[in-house]
């Protein structure tokens, strides 16, 4: 009766002494394969406790930092990859078994998934043909590409004739493109956008000559009118276009006021002449006494060589 219950006491021990529980992950699964449309991506199961006698697998489409997942179909250890997968990242989770229960565990993300199609690359840039002049058209020629794009959009741009400042022209996104009094003095650039299946290139054509008037202009004194200004931060940016009978370079006078403070003046030159107009940036950080809250203005003239001066150009700002 005494061994009956040293046998039993010594059963009872053992099964206290080893419980069984489901599998305890120790290491994440893993993912091996080439992040890639088309190439297969394979689970790995990571490392287990409790001796886990089958595992199942399900794929996780991911963004790119590898949050906001959405849990896919696919339940094999394998997933290959496809075209909805691109610019996004894959992650899988492995449920682990054995006979006292199942437990979860995902991979950290993979790279982000790229596209296995030929990338959309510019080999000969952009042309235009037709002639720089107010009231005629000019046509753009999308150049040479790599990876046979499907569609090509547009953006007609102005430039500026002594430096290499560019700004879309709003809502000139054709083939063809009017030359405008507003283009009078600018150089003209077109910016070519080639599409195919969600992928893009962008490339950019070589400026044209300088926009020439409908008639010849001929004045005794430049003429100069402000086209825009704008501030980042402190600073000033005021484009304006210049026009003169001579091609020569030409002094740019800037005058700053504020009511009860000093008045400021700047010179400029342009570096490029008008041919006979040109369309000129300038920018600087105005003194001190003129940031702030407060009445400010801004006059402009040109000089030529002679000494002769146009008529002012003005820009008052209220800050």
């Amino acid at each position: 009766m005494a061994s009956s219950a040293l046998v039993l006491l010594v059963i009872v021990g053992a099964a206290t002494a080893a419980p069984q529980a489901a599998p305890v992950n120790i290491e994440p699964p893993t993912i091996t394969g080439t992040p890639r449309v088309g190439e297969a991506l394979t689970a790995q199961n990571g490392t287990w406790d409790n001796s886990p006698t089958s595992y199942r697998y399900r794929w996780l489409r991911c963004n790119q930092i590898g949050a906001s997942c959405v849990l896919l179909a696919a339940d094999g250890r394998t997933y290959r990859l496809g075209q909805d997968d691109v610019g996004r990242t894959m992650r899988v989770r492995v449920t682990a078994v054995n006979a006292d229960g199942a437990t979860n565990a995902r991979s950290l993300p993979t790279d982000i998934i790229a596209s296995n199609a030929a990338p959309l690359t510019n080999t000969s840039r952009p042309t235009i043909t037709g002639d720089p002049r107010v009231g005629q058209e000019l046509t753009a020629n999308e150049g040479t590409w790599t990876g046979k794009p499907t569609s090509f959009a547009f953006q007609w741009q102005r430039c500026d004739v002594d430096s290499f400042i560019c700004a879309d022209v709003t809502g000139a996104t054709g083939r063809t493109y009017g030359v405008r009094l507003g283009d009078l003095g600018f150089r003209l650039r077109v910016e070519v956008t080639a599409r195919k299946d969600g992928r893009s290139g962008t490339a950019t054509s070589a400026a044209t000559s300088v926009v020439q008037p409908t008639v010849a202009i001929t004045n005794r004194r430049p003429t100069l009118a402000i086209l825009g200004v704008r501030f980042t931060g402190a600073r000033v940016y005021v484009r304006f276009r210049v026009c003169d009978d001579t091609p020569r370079n030409l002094a740019i006078l800037v005058t700053e006021t504020r009511p009860g403070v000093r008045s400021a003046t700047r010179r400029f030159a342009t570096r490029v002449a008008p041919r006979p107009c040109g369309a000129y940036t300038r920018n600087w950080l105005p003194a001190q006494r003129f940031r702030g809250d407060g009445r400010y203005t801004i006059t402009l003239r040109a000089r030529d060589t002679s000494g002769l001066t146009s008529a002012p150009a003005r820009r008052t700002f209220n800050r």
